[in-house]
């Protein structure tokens, strides 16, 4: 059996204790007993400090964040236009310094 991703920011470097599991990348701990046929929630994102978010909220990037095919580098402090959440690897559509962006929302806080 392979180890599972992070409920939380859906990374999949989790270490393995005795009854949970814990995220190395944002430090989220959850059991480690499947719940059998749960029915599924709706999906509830929060941030890096565990606020909830919604769409049209305005986040801001909490560390500085390398963009991929380019030296080019988004600050932490920058604020975004107002977000709209999605569902896939990346929870948040945003705009930062002009720029279209997909984002975790465990390298944002709610603004």
């Amino acid at each position: 059996m392979s180890k599972p991703a992070c409920p939380m920011c859906e990374m999949t470097e989790v270490m393995e204790h005795a009854n949970r599991y814990e995220c190395v990348t944002c430090g989220h701990e959850w059991l480690r007993e499947a719940q059998p046929d749960a029915p599924e929630a709706a999906r509830v994102v929060k941030d890096a400090h565990g606020q909830v978010l919604a769409d049209g909220d305005c986040v801001i990037l909490i560390k500085d964040l390398k963009l991929g095919g380019g030296s080019q580098v988004l600050k932490g402090g920058s604020k975004s236009k107002p977000i709209r959440l999605v569902d896939g690897d990346h929870e948040i559509d945003c705009k930062v310094d002009g720029i279209a962006i997909g984002l975790k929302a465990c390298f944002v806080k709610k603004a």
